[in-house]
């Protein structure tokens, strides 16, 4: 465990001009709430230089809306949100893969649940730039964690105009907002990573993206049979607060701690699956008391009360990863993993990370 000072005042040889610096950002609007990193030519240069990518070139769009989003107004926000220069690969590759979604292209950014991206990193990147895969893998504590995150918030904000009380329409929004990046801890992982099912050779460093409405915790530590783990997480998957459509997608970040008894009793991450979508959903008598039995030709769900009380409900269309994508991370040191909300399901398609260099390991990636 690594064990840090207490923060100390750094010497500047003009305090007042930084802090001068930090505010005008803030009076531009360009900030998310906390301070920014003061965008200077020489800076979003270093960025710009560990990419071999034009900085004109537009790599994100909303037409109704007539915004666009540039390689270089990617890496002033990448800035301004902390990162390292190093780190800006790994930003365009999580943009990309968000971009993959098809609701990040539509109106998923504007909608009332007020979607959040989550992105898993893959791959020697993961080691090589300090990004966490272990112990508080949701949290706070992590440069590259955080501010790749953070990244793409201020480019949906900054670049694609989408703020609170204006384009944006988030009913109440939710806690940790464009804050969830993680890595998958692949070392105690039993299964392939994600990146492989999105495509992506193995041992290839690579970024998968979704956005998702919320996260909820599953604390299993009470058996050790792998049905009655899975039982669990059925459960909570299936909950009729989630049921808005007839059919939604959701993901599943287990914690070393499960997915290593489920993979000793035989499991694969196919077989997890597999059971999941059989058994996740509600019987049309529990949809009844909800007032959400029905659905109409937008799959929306209804109250309908006509249907047979029989008949089980299934949650997932499909038996895929795109309606039920599966990663590791985490400590393993308790039976605690997270079922996730996704948004409008996960693309299936992951996205190498590409710079001009490999990145070298960064001294301080915690600080």
């Amino acid at each position: 465990m690594t064990v840090t000072e207490a923060p100390a005042v750094v010497p500047d040889a003009d305090p007042e001009a930084a802090q001068a610096a930090i505010e005008h950002c803030y009076a531009q609007g360009w900030s998310d709430g906390l301070p920014l990193v003061p965008a200077t030519r020489s800076l979003v240069d270093r960025f710009l230089a560990t990419v071999d990518r034009q900085p004109d070139e537009v790599i994100g769009a909303l037409e109704h809306l007539n915004r666009t989003v540039t390689v270089e107004l990617a890496a002033v926000n990448a800035a301004m949100a902390g990162c390292r220069p190093e780190y800006f690969p790994v930003v365009l590759a999580a943009w990309e893969a968000v971009q993959r979604d098809r609701s990040a292209k539509g109106g998923g950014w504007q909608s009332t649940s007020g979607p959040s991206p989550l992105l898993v990193v893959n791959g020697p990147v993961r080691e090589e730039l300090g990004f966490n895969a272990a112990g508080g893998v949701f949290g706070p504590g992590f440069r590259p964690n955080m501010t790749v995150a953070r990244s793409i918030g201020l480019m949906v904000r900054n670049a694609l105009g989408v703020v609170p009380h204006g384009f944006e329409q988030a009913t109440q929004g939710l806690p940790g907002r464009w804050q969830v990046c993680l890595a998958e801890n692949e070392e105690e992982s039993p299964w392939e990573p994600l990146s492989v099912e999105g495509g992506v050779p193995a041992g290839t460093s690579a970024v998968s993206g979704m956005l998702t409405r919320t996260a909820e915790y599953v604390d299993n530590r009470h058996t050790a049979d792998p049905e009655q783990l899975l039982a669990d997480f059925a459960d909570t998957i299936s909950r009729s607060g989630a049921a808005i459509f007839r059919h939604h997608p959701a993901a599943v970040v287990f914690c070393p701690e499960h997915a290593q008894m489920l993979a000793g009793a035989g499991m694969s991450k196919a077989d997890v699956r597999a059971w999941l979508v059989e058994r996740c959903g509600k019987s049309k008598a529990d949809l009844i008391r909800v007032g959400k039995d029905g659905v109409g030709d937008n799959g929306v769900r209804s109250a309908d009360g006509t249907t047979d009380p029989e008949v089980f409900d299934r949650l997932f269309a499909t038996g895929g990863p795109e309606a039920l994508p599966i990663v590791v991370a985490g400590a393993r040191n308790a039976g605690i993993s997270m079922v996730v909300r996704v948004f409008a399901g996960w693309s299936a398609s992951s996205v190498p990370v590409v710079g001009r260099t490999t990145p070298t390991t960064q001294a301080g990636a915690q600080q």
